[in-house]
């Protein structure tokens, strides 16, 4: 059931409006409310109303104020919880710890409307309201965080967020199937307690005498006093993210508490992707947003169309394998081409499809037939550091879809802006889509992620040798020619991940000499939850190697990796120096075609091409500098000829 406008309530009087006395389940989510399946909470909260409950919506209540939770009072059925489509950590702080001016995913873009770990603090709110309520957490930060794990704000290792959250079950992963299993047993009477036979959840017990086939984790209290056995943990954990051959896992805790992970929820097939999708969304935010300036997320969603989900790249800084799973699910043709002529039907199109992907764009089916059959390898990667001899290559359904779009009526251009894979295109033997994505697919640049140019640091991020980005590059530019365009690959470059020392620091920035390039923005390696390069941060180890890794923790050290790939900007003059003296490279400083900065005395000049903002604050170390040196000129010349005129007095 569903309002006049199309929303599910989101107040009292509302519900009260459809003829309900009490609702089946309330979610409470750190997100503004959009109705859009971009959105977690949308997607979830429409399924169960198909399957017939009524669900009510709180987003964004004052976790200062406990009454902010009982808007509904109690519901039927349960809490669902969520902190939004970001980890709310991730949501907050940059990597440097400092607060983000703007929240994307709240009217307006006003920042701090949700609180730090919003899904143990809104979970607890509810708990101290609702004492004996069904409390289901679900959403990217429950799914990250359900076991043991390295939380990098606090730089501290965490327990699952179902303990410290105070919640019955953690629905994981994307959740279609789990939540409404969870749904059915609580409604045919099952006590939250007794759910714990349900694919793609977590639950805690002190009994675990009847399971079986499963793997025992290290307890967290030995993790906590033993790095190495955090990474042996994530290690399994990461091995058993697949539905056809995981196997149950159990975390020990104090007191006899086990927590438990049932296998992941299955792939949805190419029907329940376009069940899902075909939901009775509004496709935009609430109305009651629109005198705050609406919501800034949806400008980057409501003209894009979602193909697939789930990734076999298998990038170690990438949470996907965890949340997403490393098989590829897909939706239909007709099931995409029936969005978007909604899109088109929308009064703000303007022709231009913003983007047709997902995850990794070109991925439109499984690596092999081997995954449906058996699941996704446990030992091995699909892609890296070698392809797979059972990897399927082909573009041509991809490529067949675009094409059908782009001969919508009233559509102008279709672009893809989700990742493209690069390596897995150049082992397609067809150039057809890298030929079409180049003439029809492009707006003046194509953004790819090959991180980095050093291949020692590639291997631990999980990315191809540098040759297979170069052999990329080249074959790009040759297509650009040959249909006479002229458009440019931007790179996205990553600084400080775990293997990178300032060596390799400087090498990048040597490439980035060699081809003319200074990136806008650099992504200094972020530690979210559950990923392969995080554990590697936190532990010093490689999970699959079991061997050390250098890790750059060192503020200082960080910035230095990173003003190193923008070593023309003036205001990293001295962060430049720095590394490159620390590194042994001095021969990088200057006035050959080969050097990354000048010497020293030249210095002057780079702060007087800063802008005037930046010399009229003082505030930059190298502005001062400069400026305490041109001083120090002044006085000297000033002494010199003091002395000068004394010693001519003297003479005379």
């Amino acid at each position: 059931m569903s309002l006049a406008n199309g929303f599910l309530p989101i107040t009292a009087e509302e519900v009260r409006e459809l003829g309900v006395s009490q609702l089946d389940f309330i979610y409470v989510t750190g997100d503004a409310y959009v109705d859009h399946p971009s959105f977690g909470h949308a997607i979830i909260t429409r399924l169960l109303q198909s399957h017939g409950y009524t669900v009510g919506i709180i987003s964004q209540p004052d976790w200062k104020n406990d009454d902010s939770i009982a808007v509904f009072g109690a519901p039927r059925l349960g809490f669902l919880v969520s902190s939004g489509n970001m980890d709310s950590m991730v949501n907050h702080y940059y990597v440097s710890k400092k607060h983000r001016e703007t929240d994307a995913y709240t009217p307006g873009g006003k920042p701090y409307m949700r609180p730090d770990h919003a899904t143990v603090v809104y979970s607890n709110l509810i708990r101290k309201k609702y004492r004996h309520i069904p409390i289901i957490i679900g959403g990217i930060e429950a799914s990250l965080r359900r076991m043991a794990h390295y939380d990098y704000w606090s730089d501290s290792f965490k327990r699952s967020i179902l303990l410290d959250s105070q919640a019955d079950l953690i629905s994981y992963g994307m959740g279609e199937k789990s939540i409404v299993e969870i749904a059915d047993a609580l409604n045919s009477g099952i006590a939250v307690k007794d759910i714990s036979f349900i694919a793609g959840t977590v639950y805690k017990t002190k009994d675990i005498s009847g399971l079986y086939d499963y793997e025992l984790l290290p307890s967290y209290d030995d993790m906590v006093s033993d790095k190495t056995l955090y990474a042996k943990s994530f290690k399994i954990q990461y091995d058993n993210t697949d539905a056809f051959n995981g196997r149950t896992l159990i975390e020990p805790y104090p007191n006899g508490v086990y927590v438990v992970q049932n296998i992941p929820q299955a792939p949805l097939t190419m029907q329940e992707m376009d069940d899902v999708y075909a939901l009775p969304y509004q496709r935009t935010y609430h109305p009651s947003y629109e005198p705050l300036g609406g919501v800034p997320a949806i400008s980057e969603i409501k003209f894009s169309l979602i193909s697939n989900r789930g990734c076999f790249g298998g990038c170690n800084f990438c949470a996907l394998t965890f949340h997403q799973g490393r098989t590829v699910q897909v939706r239909s043709h007709e099931s995409i081409i029936e969005e978007a002529k909604l899109i088109t039907r929308d009064k703000d199109f303007k022709g231009y499809i913003h983007d047709v992907g997902g995850p990794t764009a070109n991925f439109r089916q499984p690596s092999c037939q081997k995954q449906l059959r058996a699941g996704v390898c446990k030992h091995r990667q699909c892609l890296c550091p070698e392809p797979c001899p059972n990897l399927e290559v082909t573009h041509s359904d991809y490529l067949s879809l675009l094409r059908k779009l782009r001969s919508l009526p009233n559509v102008k251009k279709v672009f893809v802006r989700s990742g493209i894979r690069f390596d897995y295109l150049m082992l397609d033997k067809d150039d057809t889509f890298f030929r079409e994505l180049v003439e029809h697919h492009i707006s003046g640049q194509l953004k790819v992620a090959p991180e980095h140019i050093s291949d020692a640091v590639l291997s631990r991020m999980g990315k191809p040798e540098n040759s297979v980005y170069e052999a990329f590059t080249e074959k790009y530019h040759r297509l650009n020619q040959k249909i006479g365009k002229n458009q440019f690959l931007v790179p996205y470059l990553m600084s400080s991940h775990p293997g990178s020392t300032i060596k390799e620091a400087v090498a990048l920035a040597e490439y980035l000499r060699d081809i003319g390039y200074m990136p806008e923005q650099v992504q200094d390696f972020y530690p979210t939850p559950s990923t392969m390069s995080t554990v590697m941060y936190y532990t010093g180890i490689d999970p699959v190697t079991t061997k050390r890794v250098y890790v750059c923790k060192n503020p200082h050290e960080k910035a230095m990796q990173r003003a190193l790939i923008q070593y023309r900007n003036p205001k990293n003059y001295e962060l430049v120096r720095e590394a490159l003296k620390l590194a042994g490279r001095e021969d990088l400083i200057g006035f050959d075609k080969k050097c990354l900065i000048k010497p020293r005395k030249l210095a002057g000049e780079a702060f007087q091409q800063m802008p005037k903002s930046q010399k009229a604050k003082g505030t930059d170390k190298f502005s001062k500098k400069c400026n305490n040196r041109n001083k120090c000129k002044e006085n000297d010349r000033h002494t010199k000829k003091k002395t000068i005129r004394n010693t001519h007095k003297k003479k005379t």
